[in-house]
Formats: structure tokens, sequence, C-alpha cells
């Protein structure tokens, strides 16, 4: 059977460097789901959760955002965080999400940055729901 290598890179650091037999990641518009011998693309990467199956073993990380590129059986993402699913924290992201829609902003710049603070910690809230059930 075909594999996937997945590459992960975080400013920090390569969050995941793993070899697997599917990739789904969230999309701007959606999820996608990559198989190997996958067509050649670049996308823009939407706040969500990357899952990373090899047999009956799930791996899933919260994306913040990115690129994604696959070319040659091998998937690179750039995201400025990959957080494992069982580190995040609903109740947290609950917290933070109040303290960002009640702070003022001013000017589009301002705006901008709330509401796109506001989608990723309400993407993040979904991943950690999920996770908990």
């Amino acid at each position: 059977m075909s594999e996937i290598n997945c590459i992960v890179v975080t400013p920090e650091e390569t969050a995941v460097e793993a070899v697997v037999e599917s990739v789904v990641v969230p999309l701007i518009d959606g999820e996608m789901g990559i198989l190997p011998n996958y067509a050649a693309m670049i996308g823009r990467l939407g706040a969500g959760e990357l899952r990373l199956r090899t047999g009956d073993q799930l791996e899933r990380f919260f994306l913040e955002g990115g690129f994604i590129q696959v070319a040659d059986n091998t998937v690179s993402i750039l995201t400025g965080r990959a957080i494992p699913v069982e580190q995040l924290d609903a109740a947290a992201a609950e917290g933070q999400l109040e303290s960002a829609l009640a702070e003022p902003a001013v000017g589009m710049e301002q705006i901008e940055a709330r509401d796109q603070l506001v989608q990723q910690l309400r993407a993040q809230q979904r991943v950690a729901r999920r996770s908990a059930k």
C-alpha cells in the first residue's frame, strides 16, 4: 500500500513528521482528504482539525490556518500553530472568545484581526468538543 509523507511546520518547530495512509486538512472553504498519489496542489488552510490516519491509528491536531502543498506523495503544511487535540481546552477557548468579543475594535485592521481571532477560537472550541465526545 502506498503511503504519504506529512510534514507540519510552525514558526517554532517541525510539529509533525509522519508517514501515514491518509490526511484530512481544513481548507478555508471546507475539509479535503488526501490519499496516496494525489494530484499536485497548493491551498490555503482554515482554522480546524488535521487528521492523520495509519491503519486504526488516528492522530488529530488543531491547525491555526496556513498553507498546504501536495506533491509526490508529500503533504507539506505551514501553519501558525499545530496543537495536539488532547491538549485543547474548550473552556479556556470559551474564555478567550468572550474576551475577544468584549474587546473594542476601531478601524478595519483591528476589526479584521479580531474577526480572525474569533474564527480561530470558535474552530478550536469545535475541535476540542468533538474530541471530548
